[in-house]
């Protein structure tokens, strides 16, 4: 699907501004992410490695990302899209083929980066941009970004299964996982509609796994103020601006009311594809 999707906003920009800053804004990545590439040696300035967090460049600067020259772009993209089944987040590994950043058929998707990721098997909304600074903003605990998933497991849950999973559980880390809350879908309890903030890597699946269930398929529905709606598996659209403002400004919490846009009958189409 060709979307319309283009910048959302113009960048601006003002000199002399840390390496990091400068670099998210290049679309390398979150401001977190640039971070850790410089501490790593992968960054130069005007050919010389820096390894400074508190570097600052001017506009006639040459930054180096692992010997590639990187620039400011013009416009920012916020993007959202329904990854399918099989495709990766990730913008490369060796081992897989199927990048969901590839179905964002537009001129810059070389420039784009996901916010958060989804597994291989999950299927869903995931947004992609190249502002680092937001990217960094939604990944962030302190903004307590909620994200919100269809579950369906291989037999019915168990409400103090769910209770558990609140109050948190420990399984392979100090911290425990756990979800905010959870909505039982109309007619059976094979389906559960669970809502996190933090989002750990795999945690519902551990969660339910840990728990005894084997998760039959996982997906995301909803970002903060973002819903999936109607887009269909491999389709993209651009957010709006009240959908950008709406995320930075933490709207979409359990207290807001929001039009719930799959339903059971269309959960159980899709795992009949």
């Amino acid at each position: 699907m060709e979307s319309k999707a283009r910048g959302q906003a113009n960048l601006r920009v003002e000199f002399p501004m840390r390496l990091q800053a400068y670099m998210a804004k290049c679309g390398v990545g979150s401001r977190r992410a640039c971070e850790s590439l410089i501490a790593e040696g992968r960054v130069m300035v005007n050919n010389k490695i820096v390894r400074e967090m508190g570097t600052k460049v001017d506009k006639d600067d040459v930054v180096q990302v692992d010997t590639e020259t990187i620039e400011l772009e013009d416009k920012l993209y916020y993007i959202a899209l329904n990854k399918p089944r099989g495709y990766v987040c990730t913008n490369y590994d060796p081992n897989e083929t199927k990048y969901a950043r590839d179905l964002i058929d537009i001129r810059d998707n070389s420039l784009l980066f996901n916010v958060g990721r989804l597994d291989k098997d999950s299927t869903g909304l995931i947004i992609f941009t190249n502002d680092g600074d937001f990217a960094n903003k939604m990944m962030h605990p302190r903004y307590q970004v909620e994200k919100e998933y269809i579950v369906k497991l291989d037999r019915p849950v168990v409400i103090e299964d769910l209770q558990r999973a609140i109050k948190g559980i420990y399984i392979d880390i100090p911290k425990p996982y756990k979800i905010l809350r959870y909505d039982l879908m109309p007619q059976t309890r094979q389906f559960v509609r669970v809502t996190l903030i933090e989002g750990k890597n795999r945690e519902i699946r551990k969660i339910f796994s840990y728990l005894g269930y084997d998760v039959k398929s996982l997906t995301r529905i909803r970002v903060g103020c973002v819903e999936l709606d109607d887009l269909r598996p491999g389709e993209f659209r651009n957010l709006t601006r009240e959908e950008i403002s709406g995320l930075l400004s933490g709207k979409g919490s359990s207290q807001a009311k929001r039009k719930r846009t799959i339903t059971l009958k269309e959960k159980r189409d899709d795992n009949r594809d």
